[in-house]
């Protein structure tokens, strides 16, 4: 997903360095619409994962301290190992959302 999003983003930097039609500005506008709507689902999804995530590493760390057993040490550092990973895509998929937007408003003073 990442590299898709990158190389769209990239796709919409040359587009909007040269000059177009109304009709191509209209057709833009609506994929940038449907992409939008499709990455908005995208970062929903990986937002609550991110969160449930989260959740399991703090619960983790709770449970830990409270009965000291090594077993749920290694699984709440396994929670935090894939917690990384997570927040720093929610964090470009964030981002790249926020990105479309200012292209779509671009679009629509176009």
């Amino acid at each position: 997903m990442t590299k898709e999003i990158r190389e769209y983003l990239e796709y919409l930097e040359g587009f909007f360095s040269a000059e177009h039609t109304e009709s191509e500005l209209l057709k833009l506008r609506e994929e940038l619409l449907r992409r939008i709507g499709f990455y908005s689902h995208e970062r929903l999804i990986h937002l609550i994962v991110t969160m449930s995530f989260a959740v399991f590493f703090l619960l983790g760390l709770f449970m830990y301290f409270t009965t000291r057993q090594t077993g749920l040490l290694v699984l709440t550092v396994m929670f935090l190992v894939l917690l990384v990973p997570y927040i720093k895509h929610y964090y470009f998929l964030e981002n790249s959302v926020q990105k479309l937007y200012k292209y779509y408003y671009k679009v629509e003073r176009l």
